[in-house]
Order: structure tokens, then C-alpha cells, then sequence
């Protein structure tokens, strides 16, 4: 069966280790503050650069919890528009920018650079606003030798959207004026110590993976936690309770693991994805391309049959995939965000982890009827 999570054994303490994560990002940037969520971090990153009652603009294509950071820092978050192809409508951008515009925030989708970057970059400048790269999906991405996320005033990105870590994220500050004055609150850094939701993610894991090999006792509990989870907290909840420091747990993992062998896993899975939807008229694939150093987060495919299209999958043992995200109800409601609302009940995200295997991809293409 394809999951959405990749095992987290696949690493022992006696083992040696190979060069960890964190050389990989020392590589491109100087300032790599590690955090247990990327929704802290940007409230870090952003404290000392921001007043209470400016305002924040960011993509409306985006989930629901993000705008939490801002409105903790008393910012007034404002949605724009995207063009079909997720590049900002720069029109829609400038007309909501006024006097007390702060950031602007770009999004790295599904691990591949922001469209139009450079035309947004020159009407941010031209406006005197912060840069926010959001690269919450593409912590090994590489553009042009350039690392994803680093490419803004402050950038940030989720480890444990790569890893199978309990929390993960870093603070990138990347103009050195803003670097020197970063002061990071007490839930920056590691943890000191293992703790019990270490313990409990260890025993997740495993038990994740022995229901994996049973099918019916797996459709069971995912049937009970789907009933509890119908009332599930909302986005302020969610980012509350994902504060905190990155766990002892998370960073032995990130320490131990492997960023090239990931990267190269993660694209022949996704060319693996490519070659099952190339010929089928009933599915657009979003990146034709997979450029040199990218690290898709998933494969994602845009149809106007998403549940058809999830249904077969799960019918061909992939599970994981989904329509994504979960959009505000300020987005939702209102025709203004026409794109985001058809984009996030359109697009379906196909699993590309690393512990994947590139042939299991190619036997569900043999087998999907869709």
C-alpha cells in the first residue's frame, strides 16, 4: 500500500550517521534557526519588523491556520488573488497594498519556485514591504542555486512535511540588518531532552505501520478516528498547539538523514507519478517539468473529477492523497477568490516520499481504470 507518511525506522541510534540537514541548508545560508513549527517561526521572524494595526497580504490560495502568526501580532491579514497557474495577480496585489502594508508574503507550491517571482519582487521593493517566501513545502528545494525559502526578507520552511518527524520547521532571515536584530522568543531552538510526545510518535509510528499490513483492521480505526475527528478544532487551536521548540526527536532525525538521497527519491517518484497520468485527458498535471534541484513535497494533478479520481486511487492501495488545502471561510465565501476556491476543489496531491518505491507507483498506473 502507498501511505501518506514515510516509516520512521528507518534510522537506529547505533548506526553512523551520514552528513545531516543542517550542513545541507549551511550551504546557502547563514541563518538557520530551527523551530517546531514554521507558523512560530514566522511570527518570530516577524515581531520585531511589524507595528500592531498594519496589514499583511498573502495568497488566498492557502490553508486556513495561517493567517494565525499575523493576528497574534495584531496585523490585519488581507487575501489577493492567483492566476490559474498560482502566479500572484500582481494587479489584485497592488491594489490592496496601502500605507500601512508591512509584508507581502510569496508561496513556494508543492515544492517548485513561486511563478512570476521577479515581477513580484520589483512591486514589493517598489512599495518598501517585507518579503515573506513562504516555503513551508520545499525545505530541499534548489532554484538555480538558490534555496527556496531564502529568497525573501525572511523565508520559512516545515521539516515535518519532508520528514517523519513530530514538529520541524526553520527561520531563515535573510537580509542581514534583519539577521542581526532577530531576537527569537523561548520556543526557538531544540529541545533539551526526549519527551513524552516523543514516545507517543514513536508508538504512532509503529502502530501505523502494523495496521499498514492490515487492510481491514486499517479501514476500521481510520473509519473510528474519522468519526472523531468530526468536529475537529479550528485554525487557532491548531496553531496553539503547535507551538513549541523542535523536538529532541526531530532533530536526531534531521541530523540523521540523508538530503540528496531524499531529493533523488522524491523526483523519480514524481517522474514515476508523471509516467501513470501522461496520455489521460482527464487530469491536468500541474509542473510538466521537474527542473535540476527541486524536491516536490507531492505530485499534484488538477481534474474536475477529484473524487472520482480519489476513489480510484484508494481502490488501487495509494492512500495519502487528497484535495488540498483547507481554504479560510473568508476565502470560501466570497467570488472574489473564484481561482483559490476551484484550485483547492480541483487539485489532488498524489504521496512522493522517500519511502516510496518508484516500481509500486508504475503498478497502480497499470491498474487505475480513471
Amino acid at each position: 500500500m502507498i501511505s501518506e507518511s514515510p516509516s520512521l525506522f528507518g534510522w537506529s541510534i547505533s548506526e553512523p550517521r551520514p552528513a545531516g540537514m543542517e550542513s545541507f541548508f549551511e550551504q546557502y545560508t547563514a541563518s538557520v534557526t530551527f523551530y517546531g513549527s514554521s507558523k512560530t517561526a514566522l511570527r518570530d521572524g516577524l515581531a520585531g519588523l511589524v507595528d500592531p494595526g498594519e496589514n499583511v497580504l498573502l495568497p488566498a490560495y492557502l490553508p486556513d491556520a495561517v493567517v494565525e502568526p499575523f493576528h497574534e501580532l495584531g496585523l490585519e491579514a488581507r487575501y489577493y488573488r492567483l492566476e490559474e497557474h498560482l502566479a500572484p495577480d500582481l494587479v489584485d496585489v497592488e491594489r490592496r497594498i496601502d500605507e500601512e502594508t508591512a509584508a507581502i508574503m510569496s508561496v513556494n507550491y508543492f515544492g517548485f519556485p513561486q511563478p512570476g517571482l521577479r515581477e513580484f519582487t520589483a512591486l514589493v521593493d517598489e512599495y518598501d514591504c517585507y518579503h515573506i517566501d513562504d516555503n513551508a513545502h520545499a525545505p530541499l528545494s534548489v532554484d538555480n542555486g538558490t534555496l527556496l525559502g531564502t529568497r525573501g526578507d525572511i523565508g520559512v520552511t516545515s521539516l515535518w512535511k519532508l520528514l517523519p518527524i513530530p514538529n520541524g520547521a526553520i527561520l531563515y532571515c535573510n537580509d542581514d540588518a534583519i539577521a542581526e536584530a532577530f531576537e527569537p522568543s523561548s520556543l526557538a531552538g531544540i529541545d533539551d531532552q526526549f519527551r513524552l510526545a516523543d514516545y507517543r510518535f514513536i508508538c504512532k509510528s509503529l502502530l501505523s505501520d502494523l495496521l499498514d499490513r492490515n487492510a481491514a483492521v486499517r479501514q476500521s480505526v481510520d473509519d473510528f478516528v474519522a468519526g472523531q475527528s468530526a468536529g475537529s478544532v479550528g485554525p487557532y487551536a491548531r496553531y496553539e498547539n503547535g507551538k513549541g521548540s523542535m523536538s529532541r526527536l526531530s532533530a536526531y532525525v534531521v541530523d540523521d538523514a540523508d538530503p540528496i538521497s531524499i531529493r533523488a527519491t522524491r523526483r523519480d517518484n514524481y517522474r514515476a507519478w508523471r509516467r501513470v497520468f501522461d496520455g489521460r485527458s482527464n487530469a491536468d498535471v500541474l509542473y510538466e517539468s521537474l527542473p535540476p534541484g527541486i524536491c516536490p513535497q507531492v505530485f499534484p494533478v488538477r481534474t474536475s473529477t477529484p473524487q472520482r479520481l480519489l476513489a480510484e486511487l484508494e481502490a488501487c492501495g495509494v492512500g495519502g492523497a487528497h484535495t488540498w488545502p483547507r481554504l479560510p471561510g473568508v476565502v470560501r465565501d466570497n467570488s472574489t477568490y473564484d481561482v483559490a476556491t476551484r484550485l483547492a476543489r480541483e487539485i489532488v496531491v498524489l504521496p512522493v516520499h522517500q519511502d516510496l518505491d518508484s516500481s509500486s507507483i508504475d503498478a497502480v498506473g497499470e491498474r487505475l481504470e480513471w
